[in-house]
């Protein structure tokens, strides 16, 4: 089986300083919002709906990052093939608030805060989507 998700290094600008959204999901591992895409959809409206649906923040897509593939075992279909699309997406509106059913908390880190979540609390195959996101950011500024 194939499954396709959506997700994004969601950031803002305060006090001259880049903060990167993270979740902290219920197997207490910080990470990227991110959802399974949902029929008739692109992956790009995959990514804001669920970065939205998660974290109550909506955004904006810069650009696309790093596409995540692995393979699981799904409890009812089995060995499963997954891409999770990240894109890189700026914060426009709205207040941090857990989607609680998935999510037990979201907070704004400061890149060097977000890439030490990701190291020691995080997926590992989530560290190369956040590599490419903090180096583009830190780029720009």
């Amino acid at each position: 089986m194939k499954e396709i998700s959506a997700g994004g290094v969601v950031f803002r600008e305060k006090h001259g300083r880049y903060e990167i959204l993270m979740i902290k999901d219920r197997f207490h591992h910080w990470t990227l919002p991110k959802g399974k895409q949902e029929p008739g959809e692109t992956v790009e409206e995959t990514a804001l709906r669920e970065i939205e649906e998660e974290t109550g923040i909506k955004g904006e897509i810069l650009r696309p990052l790093v596409t995540v593939q692995y393979t699981y075992e799904h409890p009812q279909h089995g060995e499963t093939d997954k891409a999770v699309h990240y894109y890189l997406v700026k914060a426009l509106e709205g207040t941090e608030t857990p989607q609680l059913e998935e999510i037990d908390d979201v907070t704004w880190l400061t890149l060097e805060e977000a890439l030490s979540k990701q190291v020691h609390h995080g997926y590992s195959n989530n560290q190369e989507v956040m590599d490419q996101a903090v180096k583009i950011l830190t780029n720009a500024g």
